[in-house]
């Protein structure tokens, strides 16, 4: 495996005003993801975990620190930059999967990579692909309302690989799927990291799922600890 982190926090501090009251969330945070390694994110709730995954993807700016991503640091970079390496090189899955409910699956695969300027039959060729890595060949033209909750996540993985990132976050993905559902997904997902090499950093609250990851890392105190 190489070494080179794709993604590295260092030293992120993040707080926020409440009133009078500073509240701080992130206070000297640092992780490093590989390529191709996924790492379990497990805290309670209000520790963090959202904001940490948040500062990583480029959708909130740290008080101090530094996100590097790629090797480049982003903390210099203007909103355009920023959300121009978002777009390119991060992969995002929530709880709630947000596929657009009046397109196919299919459509909602293609169209963010349409946005970053892939040719329609690429776009296609690539999101036909995926789905079909993921098990949802079959299911490519159904609406969001005609799939599963397990097979409308396993949509938005592929969504969120369909550009090829460095890394993809996600954040409590099988949180709203039963145990059985939730297990096919997470495989499908650590299949799909493993395949394409891309990093993954997962906040769940599932330990059974959390096990079989490469790493397991926790908060205290606004710090990242690595976990047993």
């Amino acid at each position: 495996m190489n070494d080179e982190a794709v993604l590295r926090l260092e030293r992120i501090e993040r707080r926020y005003g409440r009133g009078e009251t500073t509240i701080e969330v992130l206070a000297g945070a640092e992780l490093s993801l590989k390529a191709g390694e996924s790492v379990a994110l497990i805290a309670p709730s209000g520790a963090g975990k959202s904001t940490l995954l948040h500062v990583a993807g480029l959708l909130e700016r740290p008080d101090a620190g530094e996100v590097h991503v790629g090797g480049r640091p982003t903390s210099e970079m203007n909103d355009d930059r920023r959300t121009a390496i978002r777009r390119s090189q991060i992969g995002f899955v929530y709880q709630f999967h947000h596929l657009l409910p009046e397109f196919s699956a299919l459509e909602n695969v293609v169209l963010p990579q349409m946005i970053a300027g892939l040719k329609r039959a690429e776009a296609t060729a690539r999101a036909r692909e995926l789905l079909g890595f993921l098990g949802l060949a079959a299911r490519e033209s159904h609406r969001p309302a005609e799939l599963s909750g397990g097979e409308q996540q396993r949509v938005a993985i592929a969504r969120a690989v369909a550009n090829a990132p460095r890394v993809v976050l996600a954040d409590e993905p099988t949180g709203n799927l039963d145990p059985k559902t939730a297990d096919h997904v997470f495989d499908t997902l650590a299949a799909l990291v493993k395949a394409s090499r891309v990093a993954a950093l997962v906040a769940t609250h599932n330990l059974d799922l959390a096990a079989r990851m490469d790493r397991r890392v926790t908060l205290r105190d606004g710090r990242v600890e690595e976990m047993g």
